[in-house]
């Protein structure tokens, strides 16, 4: 099948009806939500007018890959890491061609950025705190992200917290990482290999921080390092987290765990106050979400001052 035959079958415009071969469950086009190298992943309704994510694909095996890794993710008891997966199948067009899909939960949501420019720009501390957490449950699974990104998480609300949209990249341990992207590898950068190992995604934590802080990117220059250190000293938005952030980019933290405590005892020391402006429920909503982020700990340290922006609490393995 040419390339042209090829992005023309995977296409479905609004209102099409998506029949599963095998299970015979239906679903109606509402919209593209985007498009990738394995296929493409449309919001849709189920016939009981529930919104989910289909994604469509010939390459029949990475979409196995993809059900695999959600069905792997779907298994860790806690917090959500993943879409929650509904439904596999098959789809034959009248001409032949047999399409594979899989229907997950539809994450709504906004992109962190979006978000923070709403709320004060602190809770990105909460969010990297949310984001190393979930990380060192999925390596503790023998996982790695690998294509971890700002447009890979959205921030869903009541409370807000951060929820991964593509399993794509995932890849296990060991292995050779199968998708990412040149901005956030480490191997882009001359920093490491691009064997799938937890360091691997606690670089690419450094590089998300840091899109957040340049939106428009940049070069990595004549050296690659230094280039990096230099962006992080000059981002005023990133000072609070500076140093840990700099030892991940070293390849310092052998865990997200190891990272999350020592940027738990920074952002506890360096108590940042609200801004007056910031209403008193936002306390309140990130207070919640701590308490929501699931992780091994031996007691909270409440900070009970309500012109108090951060409420943090120290993580330990029991």
């Amino acid at each position: 099948m040419n390339l042209h035959l090829s992005k023309q079958v995977t296409s479905f415009p609004k209102g099409s009806l998506i029949q599963g071969h095998w299970h015979k469950h239906r679903y109606k086009v509402i919209s593209l939500l985007g498009k990738g190298a394995i296929g493409s992943v449309y919001l849709c309704q189920r016939m009981d007018g529930k919104k989910v994510a289909l994604k469509i694909s010939q390459k029949n095996a990475s979409i196995i890959t993809e059900v695999n890794v959600l069905k792997q993710l779907n298994k860790v008891q806690g917090r959500t890491l993943g879409p929650c997966l509904f439904d596999v199948d098959d789809i034959l067009l009248s001409n032949g061609v047999r399409l594979s899909f899989y229907v997950m939960e539809y994450v709504k949501g906004v992109p962190v950025d979006a978000f923070l420019k709403q709320r004060s720009k602190d809770w990105f501390g909460v969010f990297l705190l949310q984001l190393l957490s979930d990380l060192d449950r999925l390596h503790q699974h023998g996982w790695v992200f690998g294509d971890l990104k700002l447009d890979n998480v959205l921030v869903t609300d009541t409370p807000p917290k951060i929820r991964w949209i593509d399993v794509g990249g995932m890849t296990r341990i060991g292995r050779s990482i199968k998708e990412y992207t040149e901005f956030y590898d480490r191997g882009y950068w001359q920093l490491g290999t691009r064997k799938a190992e937890p360091r691997y995604d606690l670089f690419a934590v450094v590089m998300l921080a840091l899109h957040y802080a340049y939106p428009n990117q940049f070069e990595r220059g004549a050296n690659p390092e230094q280039t990096l250190i230099n962006k992080l000293k000059q981002a005023t938005v990133l000072q609070t987290y500076r140093v840990c952030l700099e030892r991940a980019l070293k390849g310092y933290y052998h865990s997200g765990s190891h990272m999350l405590k020592e940027l738990n005892q920074v952002l506890i020391k360096r108590q940042v106050p609200t801004r007056s402006h910031q209403p008193i429920s936002n306390n309140k909503l990130m207070k919640k979400v701590i308490e929501d982020t699931t992780f091994p700990l031996i007691e909270i340290w409440a900070i009970g001052f309500v012109s108090i922006l951060f409420f943090l609490f120290y993580y330990f393995f029991i």
